[in-house]
């Protein structure tokens, strides 16, 4: 069958929901394992996070709003620390990062990985402990490496031979070792979206195994007295349910640990699987929880470990959205409703809202699925199948492509999208030059900025022909 030529959300052509969407009996209800910990509909209906009604969140700080459950994130952070007590684990700050969250990462005993330059600034404002920060990226800058050696950053995953060249040059100026990982490419298919899949050969990440260049690059470290080989770092990916690819990786990642320590004599100490491990989005998703992924991934470490005759090195684990994604929400003040006549006598609701494509991207750029709920009233009409769509000039920006609201929904009324807390914020844009929307974080009934809305002044300030 041909693709439809506006693309595929328009092929679904009809009132019709998706297989794994059923209508609830009741629209009010919450899917409380969409949604933080302390997530609930008071005796009017409205959402509380927090103990933090989102209509006083909205009358205060104005809608968009990311809502960030305080209790939520950091029983989520002691969750993985506690359930891979002999592993390292490291939070990602590509998912969200801010100052405030960099403190309850180290206050929970968590390390940090970092991205960039920018996050590198906003962890060592916060104070984080450099040592417990790992450094990944696929094209990090001369001026980048230089910081990360002048912090005393506590890992540099290197992603290239021109970057172990840049190391060993920088290093040597400043008569310092580099702690250095080295990203290998474990030819794993992982069960996910290809933009987030990230162990198969044909992708930008890594040295790859089975063309030996991952070898060469452990070799070369080894050599060079201006670096510390800590280890070998795979990650297969994001959004990930299934163990299995874990295995897969393991197995060829420590079998080229093996053959280092064999052919080169070095023991190296630390090993990194990755982790991108998936959660809640709709109720078609069904992710593990800490204590069984880490009895699950400890037992292959262990195994293949054994297989190969070597000792089990340290282990670290990055369970990326795991922590932060479901401890965030996102608010929305609804503006428009239309009921909109499709081919042969069907039609869709469209309820648009104050923000969109440019504080969620991933419903476009990705094809992801969200739920939502009416989170302001309490509702006694039939749900009826709607599209939440956002404000921008687009056709593609779509909040939540389906989903069952109360069929009275109307202007006034707020939206609550769950699991917004990974890559929404972290992702945002001033597309169509709209400031972003402010992170406020709530906990027992309070309610706090940490990280203010954008005004109209804020993009000025960047436009340098404003003040002419």
């Amino acid at each position: 069958m041909r693709a439809h030529e506006a693309g595929a959300l328009h092929a679904d052509i009809g009132h019709k929901a998706p297989q794994w969407l059923r209508a609830p009996r009741d629209p009010n209800d919450l899917v409380t394992a969409l949604w933080s910990h302390t997530a609930k509909k008071n005796g009017e209906g409205a959402l509380e996070v927090g103990g933090v009604d989102v209509r006083d969140l909205v009358a205060e700080h104005g809608s968009p709003a990311y809502v960030l459950d305080e209790d939520d994130f950091r029983a989520r952070a002691r969750a993985f620390k506690h359930a891979f007590k002999d592993f390292d684990v490291y939070y990602a700050g590509k998912a969200f990062l801010c100052t405030t969250v960099v403190r309850w990462v180290m206050e929970e005993g968590l390390n940090l990985d970092i991205c960039s330059g920018g996050e590198l600034a906003v962890a060592l404002r916060a104070g984080a402990d450099p040592k417990r920060l790992g450094f990944h990226g696929n094209n990090k800058s001369v001026s980048e490496l230089a910081r990360a050696l002048d912090a005393g950053v506590g890992r540099i995953i290197v992603d290239s031979q021109y970057e172990i060249s840049r190391l060993i040059e920088l290093a040597g100026e400043r008569d310092v070792v580099a702690p250095v990982m080295i990203r290998v490419t474990a030819g794993v298919e992982a069960h996910t979206h290809e933009y987030i899949a990230t162990a198969h050969e044909d992708q930008k990440f890594g040295f790859s195994i089975t063309s030996g260049a991952a070898f060469e690059a452990v070799a070369r470290v080894n050599e060079a007295p201006e670096l510390e080989l800590l280890g070998l770092h795979s990650h297969i990916g994001s959004q990930i349910f299934d163990s299995s690819g874990f295995e897969v990786a393991a197995k060829r990642v420590i079998a080229l640990h093996a053959r280092v320590s064999e052919e080169l004599g070095v023991d190296m100490p630390d090993l990194d699987l990755g982790g991108g491990f998936g959660i809640a989005y709709t109720t078609q998703d069904d992710p593990s929880d800490p204590a069984q992924l880490a009895t699950e991934m400890g037992k292959i470490v262990e195994h293949e470990c054994r297989a190969f005759g070597v000792e089990v090195p340290k282990v670290s684990i990055e369970p990326g959205r795991a922590i932060v994604g479901p401890a965030m929400c996102t608010v929305y003040s609804v503006g428009t409703v239309k009921e909109v006549e499709l081919d042969a006598g069907a039609s869709r609701t469209y309820v648009s809202v104050d923000g969109g494509m440019s504080d969620n991207i991933r419903t476009a750029l990705y094809d992801a699925d969200y739920s939502c709920t009416l989170a302001n009233r309490y509702s006694d009409t039939v749900p009826t199948l709607a599209r939440v769509v956002g404000k921008h000039c687009e056709s593609g920006d779509i909040v939540v492509k389906d989903e069952f609201l109360p069929s009275d929904v109307q202007p006034g009324d707020l939206v609550a999208v769950p699991g917004t807390g990974a890559y929404c914020r972290s992702m945002a844009s001033n597309y169509n030059h709209v400031p972003r929307p402010p992170v406020i974080a709530v906990k027992d009934g309070h309610m706090r900025v940490v990280v203010r809305r954008e005004t109209e002044d804020d993009l000025l300030l960047l436009d340098m022909g404003a003040a002419e």
